[in-house]
C-alpha cells in the first residue's frame, strides 16, 4: 500500500466486520504474480478515462479483490492531486466496502464477483456527487453526442430512493462538479444503461420515482437483459429458484410477474441534457 495505514484505509473503503479481518489477511504477506499483474493493468488505466471494466486476463477474484484494496491509495492520491476534495474521492472509494457486503448477501461469503465494476472506480473517472454516480467518458461511437464528445455515463447505486429532488439536485451538481475538475472535458449528456429504462416498468408503475427518473431519459434503444431486474431487485444471481423470492412490494411483484407470464426484461439505453451548469459569482 501506499501512505496510508490499514485501519484508515478500511474506512476509506468502508470495510468493517468479518470483511475487514478477511482483508488484512490477504494484506498481511506481499502481492503474488497473480495480485503484482492486476496492479499493473489498474495503474495502466489509471487516468485513461476507459469506458469498460477490465478483463480478468488470468487473475482470480482474490488477485483482483487484493489489487483493489492495494491500488486504492493511489486513486485517492490521484484524486487529490486534481483538487478533488477527499470526502468526494472517500464517497466513491466507499463501494468497495458496500460490495463486500453485497457478496456476503448473495453467496453468504467472503469475496467480490463485481471486482470487474470496481476497476472502473479504480481507473479514477467515476465519481458519487448526491444520490447518483456519474462515469466521465469519451462518447467515441457518437451514440449520444458528436462523436469524440465527453459524456456522463450514469449508475444507480442501491441505497436509497429516487426522489425527483433527490436526482434534480445530483444532475445539478455533476455538472458543476466535472466543469470544476475536469474543465477541459467539456459534458453536456448524461446517459444510463439500465433495466429501471426498460418501457414495461414504467407502464406498470407509472407513479413510482422509478417511472419518473425513467421518464428524464430518451430512450434510444433496448436490449435484452433477461437477470438483471432480478439481480439488482433481489440480489439473487440466476434465474433459478425465483419462486423463493419475496413479493411484499409492488416492484418485486412487477419484476417477478412478468417472468412469470414469460416476458424478458431488458435493458433501455437512454440519454438526457445535462441542465446548464450554475454562474460563478464574480
Amino acid at each position: 500500500m501506499t501512505g496510508i495505514e490499514q485501519g484508515e484505509l478500511f474506512r476509506l473503503l468502508d470495510i468493517h466486520g468479518e470483511d475487514a479481518f478477511e482483508c488484512a489477511s490477504l494484506l498481511a504477506s506481499p502481492p503474488e504474480d497473480g495480485t503484482q499483474q492486476a496492479l499493473a493493468i489498474l495503474q495502466a488505466r489509471l487516468g485513461a478515462f476507459p469506458s469498460r471494466s477490465a478483463s480478468a486476463d488470468g487473475c482470480t477474484e482474490t488477485d483482483w479483490i487484493e489489487a483493489l484494496l492495494r491500488f486504492a491509495p493511489v486513486v485517492h492520491g490521484h484524486h487529490l492531486s486534481l483538487g478533488i476534495p477527499p470526502e468526494a474521492s472517500a464517497a466513491i472509494l466507499a463501494d468497495v466496502g458496500l460490495n463486500l457486503r453485497i457478496n456476503r448477501r448473495v453467496h453468504g461469503h467472503f469475496g467480490l464477483d463485481t471486482w470487474a465494476w470496481l476497476t472502473l472506480h479504480m481507473a479514477g473517472n467515476i465519481f458519487r456527487i448526491g444520490r447518483l454516480q456519474f462515469h466521465l467518458v469519451r462518447d467515441a461511437a457518437g451514440s449520444v453526442t458528436a462523436s469524440g464528445s465527453w459524456v456522463l455515463g450514469v449508475h444507480i447505486p442501491e441505497d436509497g430512493g429516487l426522489s425527483p429532488a433527490l436526482v434534480d439536485s445530483s444532475f445539478s451538481q455533476a455538472r458543476e462538479f466535472f466543469d470544476r475538475y475536469f474543465p477541459d472535458k467539456a459534458v453536456s449528456v448524461a446517459s444510463c444503461d439500465s433495466w429501471m429504462l426498460d418501457p414495461y416498468l414504467a407502464r406498470k408503475l407509472p407513479d413510482s420515482n422509478i417511472a419518473a427518473f425513467a421518464r428524464r431519459f430518451s430512450l434510444d434503444r433496448c436490449s435484452e437483459a433477461p437477470s438483471d431486474a432480478v439481480y439488482f431487485t433481489f440480489r439473487h444471481r440466476g434465474m433459478e429458484n425465483l419462486d423463493r423470492l419475496p413479493r411484499e412490494t409492488s416492484l418485486q411483484r412487477v419484476v417477478l410477474e412478468r417472468i412469470d407470464d414469460g416476458g424478458v426484461w431488458q435493458l433501455g439505453h437512454g440519454h438526457l441534457e445535462l441542465p446548464p451548469a450554475q454562474a460563478n459569482p464574480a
